[in-house]
C-alpha cells in the first residue's frame, strides 16, 4: 500500500524553516561585513545588507537598538554586526537580527567623534570669528557641571584663590550616560533666556576626567550647538590635558582642566593689585609733574608788570587813546583844508567857462534841430500818403479784374455742370425710371414682371408702378415695349 504524502501549507514551511535555523545555529552571531542597501524607516528602523565578496545577508536593526549607534552610518562602512538569524514569515525570507553595530578597525566612539567634528567645522561652529571675548574683570559667573563632582570644587577654588570678589551660581546638571547632553543643553539655553535676571558674565560647563565614553555627552551635537548659539561667553572645561571634546571646540574659550577654568576666567588679584599700585604711582607721578609745571607757569605770570601794577596797562591805553584823538583832529584839518583848495579851484574854472552863455547857445541851436526836424517829417508824411494812395489804386484796379475772371469761371462751370446733370432732360418732357433699389432702367433687360418701378418727372414729381407684362415690337428692328399699370 503506498504511503499517503504530507501536504504543508506555505506557513507551515516558513514555521519548520524557522524552527531549523534556531536548532542549528548559534543564538548570537558576529557578522563582518560592508553595508550596502542602507536606509532607516519612517518608524525608525533600519534595513540593509551586509555583503563580501561572494554573498550579502539581508539585516535589520530595529529603532531600540539603532538609537544607540552613536556614528553615522553610510553605505561601503566596514563594520561588525552582532546578533541573530530569523525568518520573517510573512515573506518567507531570512534575515540577521542586528543588536549591535561597531566599526570595523576604529572604535564606535571615534568615528563618531571625527564625524561630529568634521560636520560641525564645515558649518563654520569652530571659526574664530564666531567666539566671543571674555570679560576682564568678570563679576557673576555660572558654572555648569555635576554637583556631586570634583570638578565643582577645582573651578570654585581656582577662581576664588585668583579673584575673591567673584560671585558664583551653580546649575547642577548630569555629565554623563543618556540624556546629559539634552540636559546641559537645556540649562545653558534656559540661563541665556534668564540672564536679564540673573546677569552672568560668564559661563563655566566642564567635568573631571574620565574615558571616552563617560566624557561623550560633550560631544553630541545638542550640546554643542547651545554652546554656539549662548550670548554669555562660554569657557569649555571638560576632563584632563589630553582629552578634547566637540565642547571645547565651539566654546569661545577652551580650559585643559576644570582647574585651570579659573586661570581662564579671571586675573589674578595681585597682579591686578600690583597693576593698579604701578598705574597709580604712574598716575601720581604724572599729576605731580603736572602740578610742578602749572606752579612755574604761575610764577612767570606772576612776575610780570601787568600783573604787578594792573593800573599802569589802563594809563598807558588811556594815554594812547589821547594821542590817537589829536592826530585824527590833525588829519580831518589837513582834509577839510585840502578840500576847501580843491572847491576854490573847481569855482574859478566853472566861472571861467561861463555856463549861462554856453547854455543860451545850446537852446537855439536845439530849437533850429527841432524846426528841420518838423519839416522834414511833414514832407515825408506827404509824401508817404500819396504812395499809399497810389498803391491803394492799383490794388483796387487788380482786386476788380480778378473778382470779375473769377465770376466768369464759376458761371462757365456751372453752366457746364448743368449740360450734365442728368435730370436737366426733365424740363425737355423727358422722364427717368429707376427700379425701386434705386438702379436705373435702361432696356427691357433690366426689370422682370412683378417689378416696382419708380418714373421720375420734372419738378420732382415721381410716380410709382408695377411691370405686369414685357413685350417686344419690331424685334427686328431691335424695339421692346414694356407694359406696367
Amino acid at each position: 500500500m503506498k504511503k499517503k504524502t504530507t501536504i504543508y501549507s506555505v506557513s507551515q514551511v516558513n514555521s519548520l524553516i524557522k524552527t531549523a535555523l534556531e536548532e542549528n545555529l548559534p543564538s548570537r552571531l558576529a557578522v563582518a561585513g560592508e553595508i550596502t542597501d542602507w536606509v532607516v524607516a519612517r518608524s525608525g528602523h533600519a534595513y540593509f545588507s551586509l555583503k563580501d565578496e561572494n554573498a550579502l545577508l539581508p539585516c535589520v536593526m530595529w529603532k531600540s537598538k539603532f538609537g544607540k549607534v552613536k556614528f553615522d552610518v553610510e553605505n561601503g562602512q566596514a563594520v561588525v554586526v552582532r546578533g541573530h538569524i530569523d525568518v520573517y514569515s510573512p515573506q518567507g525570507k531570512y534575515q540577521f537580527h542586528a543588536e549591535s553595530m561597531v566599526p570595523e578597525g576604529v572604535g564606535a566612539l571615534q568615528l563618531a567623534f571625527e564625524q561630529m567634528v568634521k560636520k560641525l567645522h564645515a558649518e563654520g561652529l569652530f571659526d574664530e570669528k564666531h567666539k566671543k571675548n571674555l570679560p576682564a574683570y568678570p563679576r557673576r559667573i555660572g558654572i555648569v557641571t555635576s554637583e556631586s563632582g570634583a570638578a565643582v570644587h577645582d573651578i570654585t577654588d581656582s577662581i576664588f584663590n585668583r579673584w575673591p570678589c567673584a560671585e558664583l551660581l551653580l546649575y547642577p546638571v548630569p555629565v554623563q550616560g543618556e540624556g546629559a547632553a539634552d540636559e546641559i543643553a537645556a540649562a545653558i539655553r534656559n540661563i541665556n533666556r534668564r540672564n536679564k535676571r540673573l546677569k552672568l558674565d560668564l559661563l563655566i560647563v566642564g567635568r573631571g576626567g574620565g574615558s571616552m565614553e563617560d566624557l561623550w555627552a560633550f560631544n553630541e551635537e545638542v550640546l554643542a550647538r547651545a554652546i554656539f548659539d549662548s550670548e554669555i561667553p562660554v569657557i569649555s572645561a571638560v576632563g584632563h590635558e589630553v582629552d578634547t571634546t566637540v565642547a571645547d571646540l565651539v566654546a569661545d574659550k577652551r580650559a585643559s582642566t576644570p582647574t585651570k577654568a579659573g586661570v581662564v576666567a579671571v586675573p589674578d588679584v595681585e597682579e591686578v593689585l600690583a597693576a593698579f599700585e604701578n598705574n597709580e604711582a604712574r598716575l601720581r607721578g604724572h599729576i605731580e609733574g603736572r602740578v610742578r609745571l602749572a606752579e612755574q607757569n604761575l610764577e612767570t605770570v606772576l612776575a610780570r608788570e601787568v600783573l604787578r601794577n594792573p593800573m599802569s596797562l589802563i594809563a598807558t591805553a588811556e594815554q594812547r587813546l589821547d594821542e590817537l584823538d589829536r592826530d585824527l583832529g590833525d588829519v580831518i584839518r589837513l582834509l577839510l583844508e585840502e578840500g576847501r583848495g580843491k572847491l576854490s579851484q573847481y569855482r574859478e574854472q566853472i566861472a571861467r567857462i561861463e555856463p549861462h552863455r554856453l547854455i543860451g547857445r545850446m537852446k537855439i541851436e536845439l530849437n533850429n534841430l527841432r524846426n528841420r526836424a518838423s519839416v522834414g517829417l511833414g514832407r515825408i508824411a506827404n509824401e508817404g500818403r500819396i504812395r499809399l494812395s497810389q498803391i491803394e489804386s492799383t490794388l483796387s484796379g487788380l482786386k476788380k479784374a480778378i473778382i470779375t475772371e473769377r465770376i466768369l469761371s464759376l458761371t462757365v462751370a456751372e453752366n457746364r455742370l448743368a449740360g450734365l446733370n442728368p435730370k436737366a432732360v426733365l424740363e425737355r418732357g423727358d422722364s427717368i425710371t429707376t427700379k425701386i433699389n434705386g438702379s436705373v432702367v435702361r432696356r427691357l433687360a433690366d426689370v422682370e414682371v412683378g417689378d416696382l418701378i419708380v418714373t421720375e418727372l420734372s419738378g420732382d414729381e415721381r410716380v410709382q408702378s408695377k411691370v405686369t407684362s414685357k413685350k417686344d415690337r419690331g424685334e427686328k428692328a431691335g424695339k421692346q415695349t414694356l407694359m406696367w399699370d
